[in-house]
């Protein structure tokens, strides 16, 4: 097996492997990291497949297998469990600062990731579902600080009103409820089309169009909302227990990070893995394919989605929205400023 790929060689394999991959059993995220062996991270890169639960070879039959290497890549399996958007039930902050509990008053509650700006306007950024409420909100809705389940009410608590969000897509939007008909709007147009011609001759036959196999996932980058303060006395420039964001970089492989949320507070980690493809689950049946994330260790819990995460030297370099028992998932800064079209606000 070769020992010298680089990373852009391995980002090239992932890219054609990741479908196939993902549909393996239990398979939850891939993602490039560094291959753990004994225990021990090694300084191998490899194709990381977290699971939700490890299966012995006996249980899995050779096709299920996650392969020991692909295109002499190495790959390694990594039980995460399970990743879930992280939305939870703290007190109430004028001015608010990042790092703090808001939420749609729909929802229970999430954290205040950072302020940016756009058009010469603040905003508060966070999470789709945190202030969208997982897209069923309208833009206009009222958001609480601190959220719902830290007894945020309106109209006392009533901070910002939700100003713009990027749509997720869900895999099951889509398709017809899973009853095994496709998806495919000229595969069903043909087959109407046939089976009417059938019909002309007299024929009983009739063609019904079927998708054979699991439907490609519709695919996510970002999970990210802005909400526009009511005033802008009410919100402050930095984040609880960090300060202010002092610049954008990249989410590097061991880079060291750290975060300040609503439920867990500051806490550090680095990043594990990049390039992850993962399902998250929002609850009630609704899960979405993110791609191009970054995975860090365990350094969340419920209610700290939507913080900014950030570097060593205070730059920002994601956008914590999901996370399992032992790890957390992260939007790239890069992506949701793209989406979103803001800026750091630099002062």
């Amino acid at each position: 097996m070769a020992t010298n790929i680089n990373i852009e060689e391995i980002r090239t394999t992932l890219q054609r492997v990741r479908s196939e991959l993902m549909q393996k059993p239990n398979v939850v995220a891939t993602g490039i990291g560094y291959k753990v062996t004994n225990g021990k991270r090694t300084d191998e890169l490899a194709i990381i497949c977290s699971v939700s639960t490890k299966m012995t070879g006996k249980s899995l039959s050779a096709k299920e297998m996650v392969p020991k290497a692909v295109d002499d890549v190495p790959t390694d399996v990594y039980p995460s469990g399970f990743f879930t958007a992280l939305q939870a039930p703290t007190g109430r902050f004028r001015p608010a600062p990042g790092g703090v509990s808001i939420g749609h008053v729909l929802i229970t509650a999430g954290t205040l990731g950072c302020l940016v700006q756009k058009n010469g306007k603040k905003f508060i950024l966070s999470n789709n579902h945190v202030l969208a409420n997982s897209n069923e909100a309208e833009i206009g809705d009222a958001i609480v600080q601190p959220g719902p389940t830290d007894g945020g009410a309106m109209p006392g608590d009533h901070i910002a009103d939700l100003a713009e969000f990027v749509p997720i897509r869900f895999q099951n939007d889509n398709n017809d409820g899973g009853n095994g008909s496709s998806p495919c709007s000229v595969a069903r147009a043909v087959a109407g089309f046939l089976n009417s011609l059938a019909a002309m001759v007299g024929s009983d036959t009739r063609l019904r169009a079927v998708y054979k196999g699991k439907p490609k996932a519709a695919e996510n980058k970002v999970d990210c909302a802005l909400a526009e303060p009511l005033q802008e006395a009410d919100v402050v420039n930095e984040i609880l227990n960090i300060g202010k964001i002092k610049g954008i970089s990249e989410g590097t492989l061991g880079l060291e990070v750290k975060k300040s949320g609503r439920t867990s507070g500051l806490t550090s980690g680095n990043i594990q893995q990049i390039d992850v493809t993962v399902d998250v689950s929002y609850g009630t049946g609704k899960t979405a394919t993110f791609v191009d994330q970054l995975i860090s260790g365990n350094m969340s819990a419920g209610g700290d989605s939507g913080s900014a995460v950030l570097d060593t030297n205070n730059h920002i370099i994601g956008l914590l929205f999901a996370g399992s028992s032992s790890n957390t998932i992260i939007n790239r800064i890069q992506n949701v400023f793209e989406a979103l079209q803001v800026s750091i606000i630099e002062e």
